[in-house]
């Protein structure tokens, strides 16, 4: 087994979170509230002169920056260039929804306007595609985890997130985006292990112990509201938000988003963990109040959970979970057969029959992989008749 140079456990919780006002991406003066975050949270003295800096955006599939799905690229831009003053070297890594191979990459990286800034900064665009099974001793559902090359080789990683909803997760910030630590269709075979939310977000927490961002930023400039991670629309918030604790920026993404932290599965196995602060009043909130950038109109996923089951007798609910619980429902007339769904589902419940795919719903397990991956947006999430009138 090899070692893992960057994780040390037992990291004490940095309860500091730093909130920029940035109204688009101009990288000026995205670099500008970059260089002011690394002085007021001493960032700087993480960075030492030639250590290897990986920067792990979310590149979840390609995709052209002003969509939403992914970490702008002229975030990346500030924080590389910060880095680099620094001393330091810059590497981006990830490792998307799809097949972890170079092709993929390079050809993600371009589209997603890496490519672009990598040649303009010097950065290096990760195509290694070699990883190695790491040992999580502190996991309290997985304790073993395969992990990319560059993320597990790195002195220091920098998380660089996008704030959006998820289906499966409610949110996806600074904990979630680290699931790309893990290489390509490697990551459907954890679904598949934790089908249950619960037991999945604590694996999620499992993971971002093992790899341990030192730097967070997530990107709420404009964040993704409603079927995220992929399927939803871009919603303007106008914000950066910064820390050295993944669980402590992400509250306040919770709250930006007008989430109840405790629904979201992450958080609640963080603060069940005593990782994560229970309320936003624990927090040292640094630049701007971050009231300011609440939307209370969020739009939620339509795979939310309904509060009803709550009420429903016991005996009742396994059928009620059953009924309710929303589902992936390919839009026939929008898909193109590409098999990308198919690929990606964990339980291998979807083929292509005549150049459209069919979901073999006695196999679903509902972790909507297929809605996220899915190039054309073909697949809706089906909600329970009677909650959608």
């Amino acid at each position: 087994m090899n070692s893992f140079r960057i994780s040390d456990g037992g990291n004490s919780m940095d309860k500091r979170v730093y909130v920029a006002a940035c109204d688009g991406y101009d990288f000026d003066t995205l670099k500008q509230q970059v260089d002011t975050i690394f002085d007021t949270l001493d960032l700087s003295s993480l960075i030492k002169p030639g250590m290897n800096v990986v920067m792990k955006p979310n590149l979840i599939m390609k995709s052209k920056p002003d969509t939403a799905i992914i970490t702008h690229p002229q975030v990346a831009a500030a924080v590389g260039c910060k880095i680099q003053e620094l001393g330091g070297r810059v590497t981006i890594a990830e490792s998307g929804g799809g097949p972890y191979t170079s092709g993929l990459l390079k050809s993600s990286y371009a589209l997603c306007g890496y490519e672009e800034i990598a040649k303009k900064h010097g950065f290096h665009l990760n195509t290694d595609c070699g990883y190695q099974p790491v040992e999580a001793p502190n996991g309290l559902r997985s304790r073993l985890f395969n992990i990319i090359d560059p993320i597990r080789e790195a002195d220091l990683i920098v998380d660089l997130a996008k704030l959006k909803s998820h289906c499966m997760t409610g949110l996806s910030g600074a904990v979630k985006n680290m699931f790309g630590s893990v290489p390509g269709l490697m990551k459907p075979e954890l679904h598949c292990r934790f089908p249950d939310k619960t037991d999945f977000g604590t694996m999620l927490v499992d993971l971002c112990e093992l790899v341990r961002p030192k730097i967070v930023f997530v990107d709420a400039v404009t964040a993704m509201e409603g079927n995220g991670p992929t399927g939803g629309r871009p919603r303007q918030v106008g914000a950066l938000l910064a820390g050295t604790d993944p669980y402590c920026v992400d509250l306040i993404s919770c709250h930006i988003m007008h989430m109840d932290p405790k629904t979201i599965c992450m958080m609640q196995s963080a603060m069940e963990r005593g990782l994560c602060p229970e309320s936003l009043s624990e927090l040292t909130v640094l630049g701007e109040d971050p009231d300011k950038f609440v939307v209370e109109d969020y739009l939620q996923p339509e795979s939310r959970s309904t509060d009803f089951l709550t009420r429903v007798p016991k005996i009742f609910r396994p059928i009620a979970t059953k009924i309710t619980t929303p589902k992936p429902k390919i839009r026939t007339k929008d898909c193109v057969g590409c098999g990308k769904c198919a690929e990606s589902c964990p339980q291998h419940t979807i083929e292509i029959k005549n150049r459209k795919a069919q979901i073999h719903y006695n196999k679903c397990i509902k972790c909507y992989c297929c809605h996220e991956m899915c190039p054309m947006k073909a697949v809706d999430i089906q909600r329970f008749s009677l909650f959608s009138l």
